[in-house]
């Protein structure tokens, strides 16, 4: 946008849009810079917040109070309408926990920012535990108060981190109580605010400090009892959220047994008592030695029933036939692989013989059906021989079976017992007791011929 504005003793000009555009030779006015951080502050929404009162001042219609944050070291004033003040049923004081519906106003003629609460109402014990149960519903359906998170306490911590107050007595209590169940248990002690705005912080700060320490085994949150406003840094969303990140394992031992903030849901393991954390995170030295001497005397009884047991078994080892005479075994092993090559050797030659007779059975069955024998006896065989044979040997044989085969002048091969010899046909021979044919020449012995004939 683009003003126009007329200063005294100067003309007209035009003035820069924004604040960017200003410069040492066209400045805005004052008045210009009051007006525009009054319109920007007017739109600002009302706002409730939560703080402390730790100042009130009264004056006629008006009164002037601080609020802290609950948290944190931030405080802020603001004014308040006598009015809005006698709206509440209890006066309020210093000290008390509120919230307040804060709405900023800026003062042109001064160029004063102020605060103006419109409403202001008192927290109570009631509200203060239902805003805790809600972050406690809240945290839990995310899953940080599951077991499946939760680790587990080393069997014997050698360096304890302790997160306690100055001085207190639930360091005290701590401390004690460790040193007389094990006297060379070791600490590492973050002395912070447990209560009031700066404890959160400081707690937080010292949990991670500790955290990062690789030779701290376990990390105690120790405080003694108190009212829940004095607990209410214990039941802080920051400190729940850093315990449940941490990667060293957190007990809690906050106030009594009636007390349970919500740092007791969120730690690997809740104490009732500074004096019970301390009972719990270290072993009894004498509980540890009863048991280590228990131990002992199982294991010595263990190993004399292992030694008796083994003994047994060797006597009875010992008393066995076979150990005392160990050479039987090997002589009754050795009078059966006798007996066996007896047996076998017995087969072998029984089987030999059987099979000699029975190759000679054959031989001389062979022998007597070969035709050498048949010679030996006498016997001739009768072959064409020359041009004849050769005809003859394409009809698929050579051998004279029919006199017809063998006409006279045929040249002949005999075979006989001891060798072969040469012969011409004189043509079939008549047979005793048969008239000659005619025409047949019968030279030679006509015998001789019938046994030829015969033969072949």
């Amino acid at each position: 946008m683009s003003d126009q504005a007329s200063l005294p003793g100067t003309a007209p000009t035009t003035l820069p849009a924004t604040a960017a555009e200003t410069s040492p030779d066209n400045p805005w006015p004052l008045q210009l810079l009051s007006q525009k951080l009054k319109a920007h502050i007017d739109r600002t929404p009302s706002a409730w917040v939560e703080g402390q009162v730790i100042e009130l001042n009264r004056r006629g219609t008006n009164a002037y109070i601080t609020l802290r944050d609950v948290d944190a070291e931030v405080s802020l004033p603001a004014s308040v309408w006598t009015k809005v003040l006698e709206r509440q049923n209890l006066p309020l004081e210093r000290g008390s926990r509120v919230v307040a519906l804060l709405k900023p106003e800026f003062w042109m003629k001064t160029g004063r920012l102020n605060m103006q609460v419109r409403d202001i109402r008192p927290v109570g014990l009631g509200d203060l535990l239902a805003r805790i149960e809600r972050l406690r519903q809240a945290l839990a359906s995310e899953g940080l108060f599951a077991d499946s998170r939760k680790k587990r306490l080393p069997l014997l911590p050698h360096r304890i981190g302790l997160i306690t107050g100055r001085d207190s007595d639930a360091k005290k209590d701590v401390l004690r109580n460790a040193a007389l169940r094990w006297p060379a248990v070791e600490f590492e002690v973050r002395e912070v605010a447990v209560q009031g705005n700066t404890a959160v912080s400081q707690m937080v700060r010292a949990l991670r400090e500790l955290d990062a320490r690789p030779e701290v085994d376990v990390i105690v949150f120790a405080r003694g009892g108190g009212a829940l406003e004095d607990l209410l840094p214990f039941n802080s969303e920051e400190l729940v959220r850093a315990v449940a990140a941490a990667s060293t394992p957190v007990v809690s031992a906050i106030g009594h047994e009636a007390d349970r903030p919500l740092l007791d849901d969120v730690a690997d393991l809740r104490a009732s008592t500074p004096t019970d954390a301390a009972k719990r995170i270290v072993p009894e030295v004498s509980e540890e030695l009863a048991g280590v001497r228990q131990a002992r005397e199982q294991l010595r009884r263990c190993v004399e029933r292992l030694v008796d047991r083994e003994s047994d078994r060797l006597a009875a080892l010992h008393s066995r036939p076979v150990m005392a005479a160990p050479e039987g075994m090997v002589s009754v092993r050795g009078e059966e692989i006798e007996r066996l090559l007896r047996r076998s050797s017995a087969a072998v030659s029984s089987t030999v013989v059987r099979a000699a007779d029975q190759l000679e059975h054959l031989k001389a069955q062979v022998r007597a059906l070969s035709p050498q024998k048949t010679l030996d006896r006498g016997y001739a065989v009768v072959e064409l021989s020359g041009d004849q044979a050769a005809r003859i040997a394409e009809a698929g044989h050579a051998v004279v079976r029919r006199p017809s085969e063998a006409p006279a002048g045929a040249a002949l091969s005999i075979r006989v017992a001891e060798g072969r010899f040469g012969a011409t046909s004189t043509g079939p021979a008549q047979l005793p007791g048969t008239p000659p044919a005619t025409g047949a020449q019968h030279p030679g012995n006509p015998d001789q011929h019938q046994e030829m004939e015969h033969n072949a």
